[in-house]
């Protein structure tokens, strides 16, 4: 971190920070631990020109969270401007490996945060991001029109753009909200953390799951679900206390793939062609 970066961070929280290290906190931001002489602190730094933004959308998505008095997230302290890029100060949460116990509460509270509903339509009311990339939450009343056509169609348009994906190999429109609408059940709104992967999500000292890095907006509640298998799994007890809430309908393993399909296409996106396969196997088997 820079000096000038530390000393903005204390004039903020008039103290004096002793010591700054370096910490795990994503692909996406510089993540530090920050400790003064009675506290500790969670910030992230990014040099990016749109960082500012996308920590602003960051603190929303928290706060939309928080809101639903379901399951806990950081308390967010700063959303900063830097003259080259953004901070997002936060409170820091101890960690601690997850017993069983912990991750059947975490199934628990997940599910009751899935069944945060307001409203009938999918989407939000601002876009936000996935990773640095925009993700735009624009409303619909059809969860399959907002899925195709705010999810998976932006990303395949931007993988032929980035020459990810061929003309050839992306479906057309209309293919694409055919298998959607056939596999698709109706379903209300639920708020989704929109990104939960293993990175996303910890256990504190006293047991409490918290949701980090979000990206929220109001869709199908499978899709956190998928986004949770899509890495390794959460284990049985997560799974099993969820589905005490939401036990798994017909159709449910093959909306598993298509929910996959968008976050496979954001990490081909992101990170290049190491996921062009994983990509290409989900549509040649579904469109």
């Amino acid at each position: 971190m820079k000096k000038s970066i530390k000393e903005h961070i204390e004039y903020l929280l008039c103290v004096s920070i002793n010591t700054v290290r370096s910490i795990s906190g994503g692909d996406i931001s510089q993540a530090f631990l920050l400790e003064t002489e009675s506290e500790r602190f969670f910030c992230k730094v990014n040099p990016d020109v749109d960082s500012h933004t996308m920590f602003l959308a960051e603190k929303e998505g928290l706060e939309d969270i928080r809101k639903t008095k379901t399951i806990a997230v950081p308390k967010v302290l700063f959303c900063e401007p830097l003259e080259n890029g953004g901070l997002l100060l936060m409170e820091y949460v101890e960690p601690k490996k997850a017993s069983k116990a912990d991750m059947e509460n975490f199934g628990n509270r997940l599910a009751a945060f899935h069944q945060h509903a307001v409203g009938t339509e999918f989407g939000a009311e601002t876009d936000n991001f996935i990773g640095n990339l925009p993700q735009s939450n624009k409303k619909h009343c059809d969860w399959s029109e907002f899925y195709v056509e705010e999810r998976i169609l932006p990303q395949l348009k931007l993988a032929r753009d980035n020459s990810r994906l061929q003309d050839s190999e992306i479906p057309t429109d209309q293919t694409l909200l055919r298998v959607c609408k056939n596999l698709f059940p109706k379903t209300r709104p639920s708020l989704l953390h929109g990104d939960l992967w293993s990175g996303n999500y910890l256990i504190s000292h006293d047991g409490t799951p918290y949701l980090i890095d979000p990206a929220v907006y109001y869709g199908h509640h499978e899709v956190d679900i998928a986004m949770t298998r899509l890495f390794g799994g959460f284990g049985l007890a997560f799974y099993n206390a969820y589905n005490e809430h939401f036990p798994k309908i017909t159709g449910e393993a093959e909306r598993n793939d298509i929910y996959q399909l968008y976050y496979l296409l954001v990490h081909l996106n992101l990170f290049g062609n190491s996921y062009y396969q994983n990509v290409k196997q989900i549509l040649d088997r579904y469109f």
